[in-house]
């Protein structure tokens, strides 16, 4: 059996250092009660950007350059080594990884943000780091597209594991290039909650025959620092729920298995059978012998797409 700790507390929003003491000492008491696992929701470094969804369109333009610069300068950049802390976490306590982050490409443009999702092994390397294909609605304001690169299912120390974020999990072509690489854990860090949400989650557990873990931040305005600009307005209920959270686990072929953690921080800690996954998709294998190749196929394009190259 492999335990499974998903992370339901809040960061220290927009602020990156201290987000990520916050996320290493969350990990070591994870790990101390007996995690081999740790995931993170969408986001969750430096904090999901809520104010696109706050500010009017046009409108609050100048306001969210303010708020974006402030996110920008907390954002992870990987060619810089900022995702360090995490990945010594990971080896010091021999727990794999899935954190949602904010990522800066410092290699190219050094400007333009991506929802990033990285996998970390057990063994302190990056196994994987994918970004957010199309972010939804608002969201466009602040992060740029990612490319299939990152659409991948890795070995980790626990078993193949797979990651989509929030709203990618509705589109069924990325879904399947995942259920096609053999996933046993499939991951899908959010900012959205509720019935439909976890009836998603519900669908893909029995559509992928896959563990499938769902997060969301819970997040209340209380949790939120006075000195973020625009604090007022963007936050005039002070006793507001942000986000729940719903955490949740589903067994392969579906059935709750852990939460869904409402309205509550803390840690949602459940013991999985990762073999159990295999073994599910004997009645139903979309990809394997459910699967009609001759009708239906797919092309995944995994090349990084850059805007400039030099030889």
């Amino acid at each position: 059996m492999t335990k499974i700790a998903i992370i339901q507390q809040p960061p220290v929003y927009l602020n990156l250092e201290k987000t990520m003491e916050r996320a290493v000492d969350l990990i070591a008491g994870a790990a101390r009660d007996g995690a081999e696992m740790v995931v993170f929701p969408e986001a969750w470094f430096p904090g999901y950007p809520t104010f696109v969804w706050r500010l009017p369109p046009g409108a609050g333009m100048g306001k969210t350059d303010e708020l974006f610069a402030r996110l920008q300068a907390n954002s992870v950049d990987l060619s810089r080594d900022q995702m360090a802390p995490l990945c010594e976490a990971a080896r010091e306590h021999a727990v794999v990884i899935v954190a949602g982050y904010q990522e800066v490409d410092g290699a190219i443009s050094g400007s333009t943000l991506f929802n990033s999702c990285i996998i970390i092994d057990a063994d302190g390397k990056i196994a994987n780091n994918h970004r957010k294909l199309m972010p939804t609605n608002p969201e466009r304001m602040v992060w740029g597209f990612g490319d299939g690169s990152g659409l991948n299912v890795v070995d980790t120390a626990l078993g193949r594991v797979g990651a989509l974020l929030c709203w990618e999990n509705y589109m069924p072509l990325a879904r399947f290039a995942l259920y096609a690489q053999n996933i046993d854990i499939y991951v899908a860090p959010t900012w959205d909650s509720g019935e439909t949400w976890l009836a998603t989650m519900q669908h893909i557990a029995r559509e992928g025959g896959c563990w499938v873990i769902g997060c969301a931040t819970a997040l209340e305005v209380s949790d939120i620092p006075t000195d973020i600009p625009y604090y007022d307005e963007l936050f005039p209920n002070k006793d507001e729920w942000v986000n729940p959270g719903d955490a949740v686990i589903y067994k392969p072929f579906g059935g709750v298995h852990a939460g869904p953690m409402h309205r509550e921080k803390g840690i949602l800690s459940a013991e999985i059978d990762v073999a159990a996954a295999r073994a599910s998709r004997r009645k139903f294998d979309v990809s394997g012998h459910y699967a009609r190749p001759d009708v239906f196929d797919l092309h995944v394009n995994r090349q990084r797409q850059q805007p400039a190259t030099f030889t």
